[in-house]
């Protein structure tokens, strides 16, 4: 599928792997190719497992890119928020297996997704951008207020706080936390688990469910333009 995000199915379940240097950096290729292999998942009508590389999910965006100029910027972010909606609309189950670090980007990766499996270890997952000088755009707060806890959103978006994998499931981060060893054995569990359910419920349901927060992120995503352009 590509180099940055390695696409495998085996028995309808779709492992989308990223791949893109230590950090695994959310550039707009990055993104170009999670679309192309959630293209591919959707035509393979394949339950979704989303991973990184031992020890970390992705550490953000590609400051490269987000210090080139505001409209690199503004492109960026835009098309990382959108990619969040997609994720969250998808008519499959999505799941991300965390091997470690989760940050920013990363953790809105969590966020968007129905289950999420991370890793027993010295990692930390949360949204740093207040950290590194960032103001946190629309679409994230949004994302962040309707995924997580409220003592914890405030926590997380304002102060920019920081969570363990066992912190960040009382968070709303993550669902559940295993050994790095059992991390892709409970991955695959979760996915066959899910393709006993019936996919169009599945959908429909996610629909419905998520209809006021996806109608909230069109909004955000087009003020996060107006503002940052």
């Amino acid at each position: 599928m590509s180099e940055l995000i390695a696409y495998h199915l085996e028995d309808g379940i779709a492992t989308l792997t990223l791949n893109n240097g230590k950090v695994n950096a959310i550039s707009p290729d990055v993104i170009a190719a999670f679309n192309a292999a959630l293209d591919q998942a959707v035509a393979d009508r394949a339950v979704v497992i989303i991973t990184g590389q031992p020890g970390i999910l992705s550490g953000g965006y590609d400051l490269k890119v987000m210090t080139a100029g505001p409209k690199e910027a503004v492109s960026l972010v835009t098309a990382g928020s959108t990619l969040a909606r997609r994720l969250l609309a998808h008519p499959f189950p999505v799941i991300v297996a965390c091997p470690g670090h989760a940050v920013a980007k990363g953790a809105f990766i969590l966020l968007s997704a129905d289950y999420r499996i991370g890793v027993d270890g010295p990692f930390s997952i949360g949204l740093n951008e207040v950290q590194i000088g960032m103001t946190m755009h629309h679409a994230g707060i949004e994302l962040a207020r309707d995924r997580l806890r409220r003592s914890a959103f405030h926590r997380s978006v304002i102060n920019g706080e920081m969570f363990d994998p066992q912190s960040a499931v009382d968070a709303g981060f993550l669902d559940k936390v295993v050994s790095a060893e059992e991390l892709q054995g409970a991955a695959l569990a979760a996915a066959r688990q899910l393709k006993k359910i019936n996919m169009t419920a599945h959908k429909n349901t996610k629909l419905k469910v998520r209809k006021a927060l996806l109608e909230t992120l069109d909004n955000a995503i087009a003020m996060d333009q107006q503002h940052l352009g």
